[in-house]
């Protein structure tokens, strides 16, 4: 329901009456095509929204080229026949469906629901307001999303970097971080953003590869790169693609005379003031929660923070203050894309839980007209070119690629698209199987990796099979790789779409397997995030099995005291623990450890083994992996060799022992990133900061008169963490920077120990007599999951993470259907992104359990009886076990091979490694493939 907005929710979990009022759109979406003839006659023109005002719509509009409904509105605000009635009115005069309908009125919904969902998102800081670094007043001055439109080819510059007030290329840009975050005085936004750092780095890569020779230039406080792979991405900005850093805090942003150019000064970090001149400056604008969300909640009769984000507890991330209506993304605090997915399920899980009694009672099947016969029909392609903006034709000549595929054989039909895989495209290619009659599809466009799966739907849509489709990856094969020379893969172009014609023209109809599910999960790892993630499942009314290697269930947990909002860990973990050995279908089996798995998706067995070594086997129908991290033990600053150099989690236990060395001392150093964003573990241990501040200032707090100092690299207490961060300096806990290259030493004189590092701010050497050193130590994978993963067979990346399926689409499952993962196996986490994953893992693991059976994948290895004489090749080089030997049966007495279709995930090792064609891949015959060998030769 879209142009509708929430006006009241009335009654209780299970039964709420959700008031909705829908705002008139002024088209009819039934009639409207999109076919744009309104837009192109409209003469009111107004700043474009989506383009963040660098370009404009008009007044009957559709906000993008891919909106769902891609179905036109007018805006009333603007519309010059609804401002004087009987003026204007082109669009209807237009409009040859018939589709404008300027009487339209609102209409008022009155839906009943068992639970709510909250995921109303963010709006943009808005820096002109508060007269930021010139931006309103100097055209050069622009905002992070404005620099997204203009380096994006449906922007209003087609991608192309020049600067507003002139039109002239951009040479030198300069991002300024924090604009709208981090700051109580020009905007009160006192927490942290969480996302800018990173969309800055990933706007000035994007730039440079825009603008060759582009100097780019980040001015930032701290450099908050905390999500997984993140760290990485920031070293190859700064090292490999040229994206220069500066630390500092930045004065002002004038205009240097009347070029446009723009002058900024800043202190840096020896203390000099400089100035430097650039075309552009970009503002990396904040998150925040606006006022019609504000007004959401009120509604909703929710709690918000003092930072007017949705109140929620740490173990349940999703939950709001009213019971039955639940929250997730942004609303609940800053965060990214992965995150907000993660909390997407998770919300997906919580309402679950509560709506289990009535699964099934509303549900309907996708339906799908009957399926054409075209076995014995002439081969008919019809060919798609997606444009894709710039990712596709900013560097293919796509019209070029358009006109070649008419000549190839068997072609009948083709037309280009400007986004195939929007919505209209596909009502589209659609109609145009029906109009043409077309029997085989070719879309050249993205990489099926990820896209496929859409545009088979569009061929079931058509009662076509779905496997009579072939992608050419024209963009990340080609456009991507060969932005250089447009010419070459232009020609690259026409030789992959050639080959996709020769392949899907010898294509024919397979049909999907259909494979029963045991309905049981399974969880490895008795930790915080396994617990949430079986008791959940449990909830829902599925049975668990619970695995722990050790003989208490809390994992990690059970050596933390606070989360970083100041719940009371012990007391939480307690309560989650009770449940979970209380719950009538979870069987929890500690002491044990996992030593054998085979199966696949819906038909798991997994052989567990006691302490004692006994063995038992465990029919399941999903995997959940949680489990956990151990903490590093680092080999620096006289770790084990001087007894009062300890790592965060002894001096916790100490502290809370009143130990007489903590007790009794007066100077406190912590030294962050011990073990992380190293060389051998470049990454951000993502709690060690917040972990560190919150105990310097409990230590604070016993004692005033302390010493507290913490040296750093970058303080990335993220989010609503930077609330403590404030604290801690107002309480005077001193933090000194200091960098990887000059790391601070420690070194025993007599009672004390004497803590060197460089101060930048004195910009001299600083000696720190010390009564402790408490090492903010890294999180690092379990011992065991190298090995799990490969029984498991999923894959770990170079630090021994779990590797999810796709880091943003698809962020808690495992590419191994029927496995998810959750918690710190997948990478370090606080314990309320912890329980959101493990939410999530369970959601993703019950759309599995809540079936009968699961469709898979047709793709698969088929033994051709008459060529297979049992030599076993295939058996041996079979990554999935998948190909066994057999009998024949016959009197002939040989070996035959037979596959496991369930487990088969279509690979083609045992097609490549056969020397008699005694087993193919479906899809992927001989015949098709040497056609496409014959078509890629072919001049």
């Amino acid at each position: 329901m879209t142009l509708s907005e929430v006006t009241g929710i009335a009654g209780d979990a299970g039964n709420f009456t959700v008031t909705v009022k829908e705002a008139p759109r002024y088209v009819d979406m039934e009639k409207c095509i999109a076919c744009g003839a309104c837009t192109e006659k409209c003469p009111k023109k107004v700043d474009s929204e989506y383009d963040a005002a660098t370009g404009k719509r008009k007044a009957i509009f559709v906000k993008y080229a891919q909106a769902v409904p891609l179905k036109y509105q007018i805006d009333a605000e603007n519309c010059i026949r609804l401002k004087k009635p009987g003026a204007c009115g082109f669009c209807e005069k237009v409009c040859d469906a018939g589709a404008i309908n300027f009487n339209d009125t609102e209409k008022i919904h009155s839906i009943n629901v068992g639970a709510v969902i909250l995921s109303p998102g963010f709006e943009a800081y808005d820096p002109k307001p508060a007269q930021v670094w010139g931006y309103g007043d100097f055209p050069n001055v622009i905002t992070s999303l404005q620099l997204e439109r203009y380096l994006s080819a449906s922007g209003p510059t087609e991608g192309h970097l020049v600067r507003p007030s002139d039109g002239k290329p951009v040479n030198k840009v300069a991002f300024l971080q924090c604009v709208g975050s981090r700051d109580e005085n020009l905007c009160n936004n006192g927490y942290c953003s969480s996302v800018c750092c990173m969309y800055a780095i990933k706007e000035a890569v994007i730039a440079k590869d825009h603008v060759p020779g582009l100097a780019t230039s980040i001015f930032y406080m701290d450099m908050r790169t905390h999500g997984k792979e993140f760290d990485r991405y920031m070293d190859r900005a700064k090292n490999e693609v040229g994206v220069r850093f500066v630390r500092c805090k930045v004065n002002g942003v004038e205009p240097a005379g009347s070029t446009g150019d723009l002058r900024i000064s800043y202190v840096n970090e020896q203390g000099r003031q400089l100035e430097e001149y650039y075309d552009l400056v970009v503002l990396s604008v904040g998150l925040q929660t606006s006022k019609e969300t504000m007004a959401l909640a009120d509604i909703a009769g929710i709690s918000l923070t003092a930072d007017k984000f949705a109140a929620t507890s740490d173990f349940a991330p999703v939950t709001t203050s009213r019971e039955g209506i639940f929250t997730c993304g942004t609303f609940s605090g800053p965060k990214d894309i992965p995150q907000s997915v993660v909390e997407g399920s998770a919300a997906a899980a919580a309402v679950s839980e509560v709506l289990a009694p009535a699964r099934h009672q509303l549900s309907t099947e996708a339906t799908f007209p009957e399926e054409l016969d075209v076995a014995n029909e002439d081969p008919r392609l019809g060919v798609f070119v997606c444009h894709c903006g710039s990712n596709i034709a900013g560097v293919v000549d796509v019209a070029a690629v358009e006109e070649y595929a008419k000549s190839l054989p068997n072609v009948v039909y083709v037309e280009r698209n400007l986004f195939s895989c929007s919505q209209d495209t596909q009502d589209m290619i659609v109609k145009r199987i029906r109009e043409q009659k077309l029997n085989r599809i070719v879309i050249a466009a993205c990489t099926p990796r990820t896209h496929e799966p859409l545009f088979r739907e569009t061929l079931k849509a058509a009662g076509l099979n779905e496997y009579l489709v072939e992608m050419a990856n024209i963009r990340n094969q080609n456009a991507w790789v060969h932005s250089d020379t447009p010419a070459m893969a232009t020609a690259k172009a026409k030789d992959l779409v050639r080959m996709a014609a020769a392949k899907v023209t010898y294509g024919t109809s397979l049909k999907n397997i259909s494979v029963p599910i045991t309905q049981k999960g399974l969880v490895i790892g008795g930790g915080v995030a396994g617990m949430t993630a079986a008791l959940n499942m449990a909830e829902q009314g599925f049975d668990v099995h619970l695995i722990e290697r050790t003989d208490v269930l809390g994992g990690n947990a059970l050596h933390l005291k606070h989360t970083w909002s100041g719940e009371h860990i012990p007391g939480r973990l307690g309560k989650l623990i009770d449940k979970v050995i209380w719950n009538e279908r979870i069987v929890i089996h500690k002491q044990h450890e996992v030593v054998g798995v085979e199966g696949f998706v819906g038909n798991f067995r997994t052989t567990i083994r006691s302490r004692e070594g006994q063995t038992a086997t465990i029919e399941h129908g999903v995997t959940v992996v949680a489990t956990g991290g151990s903490i590093y033990s680092p080999d620096e600053y006289g770790y084990r060799r001087l007894k009062k150099v300890v790592n965060s989690i002894e001096f916790d236990k100490l502290h809370e022992l009143k130990e007489k060395h903590v007790s009794s001392a007066n100077t406190f150093v912590f030294i962050q990133c011990v073990g992380s964003r190293e060389e051998d573990a470049m990454y951000c241990s993502k709690v060690c900061c917040t972990h560190s501040v919150q105990t310097a200032i409990r230590l604070k707090k016993e004692d005033p008169k302390r010493n507290i100092f913490i040296l750093f690299r970058d303080m990335r207490t993220y989010g609503q963490r930077e609330a403590l961060y404030r604290q801690a300096r107002k309480m005077g806990i001193i933090f000194i920077n200091y960098e990887l290259h000059g790391k601070p030493t420690v070194t025993e004189n007599g009672q004390v120990l004497d803590v060197e590092v460089w101060d930048h701010v004195l910009h001299r050497p600083l000696k720190i007599v010390a009564d402790m050193v408490i090492l903010a130590s890294a999180i690092r994978p379990k011992d065991n999951a190298k090995d799990l993963a490969k029984m498991l067979k999923v894959p770990v990346d170079g630090d021994g993470f779990f590797i999810e399926a796709h880091a943003k689409l698809r962020p808690v499952d495992f590419s191994t259907d029927g496995m998810f993962v959750a918690g710190l196996a997948h990478y370090p986490k606080p314990m309320e992104e912890s329980v959101a994953q493990a939410l999530a893992a369970s959601s993703r693991a019950a759309t599995l359990l809540s079936k009968m059976a699961v469709s898979l994948d047709a793709i698969k290895a088929i033994v051709d009886e008459k060529n297979c004489d049992g030599c076993a090749l295939c058996v041996d080089v079979c990554p999935y076990k998948a190909i066994t030997l057999m009998d024949r049966g016959d009197e002939s007495g040989g070996k035959i091979v037979a596959v496991n279709v369930a487990k088969c995930k279509g690979c083609g090792l045992c097609m490549g490694t056969c020397p008699k064609r005694g087993v193919y891949v479906a899809g992927f015959t001989m015949k098709q493939i040497s056609s496409q060998i014959q078509a890629a030769l072919a001049v």
